[in-house]
């Protein structure tokens, strides 16, 4: 069991905070408003009714000793950018905030955040790659180069090993892991003799444009 806090209760700390709560770790919950705190209080090992840029508040509450720290402030910029680096101060081991811009994010990284996280970004991104690809299921972007996805193989991969098809020597991709739906399990490192079905989902890592050539 990890021990976490968030700071924010708004939809994306409260889902945060939940889901951690429900892997069954000690999760701490912080906001300033009273409703807010209330409502998590069933997904939470402790509440505080508190502003985050109080540093004695942040000492007290024993920050310096959790895994993480999820900083979900919403639009108050100087709010995030306060607390990171109170936070950073009090050397807490790991310090992820949400961001409402690029800009927002670059001088959070700069001050000490060790992750940024923009879901409006990431979610247009994955929504544009569904649509303009059908067959890609999830996307996670590792750099501007490459990326790791989810992708339904094409009617002429069915039938073959991954030998045959060989991705990585026609289009620079590699086959990490397939998802087989019939039976449930996950393949990690697939040998060469897998046999893809129709049922197989593939996670590969490449560039999205290399991996678009295998749709084509």
């Amino acid at each position: 069991m990890k021990k976490f806090a968030v700071f924010g209760l708004g939809n994306f700390g409260f889902s945060v905070a939940k889901a951690l709560y429900e892997e069954g770790h000690e999760v701490l919950c912080v906001d300033r408003e009273e409703a807010r705190v209330n409502k998590i209080q069933e997904f939470a090992t402790h509440t505080i009714i508190g502003d985050a840029t109080d540093r004695s508040l942040l000492e007290s509450a024993g920050i310096a000793d959790m895994d993480a720290v999820i900083v979900s402030l919403g639009d108050n910029l100087s709010a995030s950018i306060l607390t990171t680096l109170y936070l950073k101060d009090l050397n807490v081991k790991n310090i992820l905030v949400k961001i409402r811009s690029e800009d927002h994010g670059r001088i959070l990284e700069k001050i000490g955040a060790d992750e940024v996280i923009f879901p409006e970004k990431e979610t247009a991104l994955k929504i544009a790659k569904s649509l303009s690809n059908p067959n890609i299921l999830d996307y996670i972007p590792l750099s501007p180069e490459y990326s790791i996805l989810e992708v339904a193989p094409p009617n002429r991969f069915i039938g073959k090993t991954l030998s045959e098809i060989n991705l990585r020597a026609k289009y620079g991709v590699n086959v990490i892991a397939i998802r087989e739906l019939v039976p449930d399990r996950l393949t990690m490192a697939p040998g060469g003799d897998f046999i893809i079905k129709d049922s197989d989902i593939f996670i590969v890592l490449g560039r999205p444009e290399d991996i678009a050539k295998i749709q084509d």
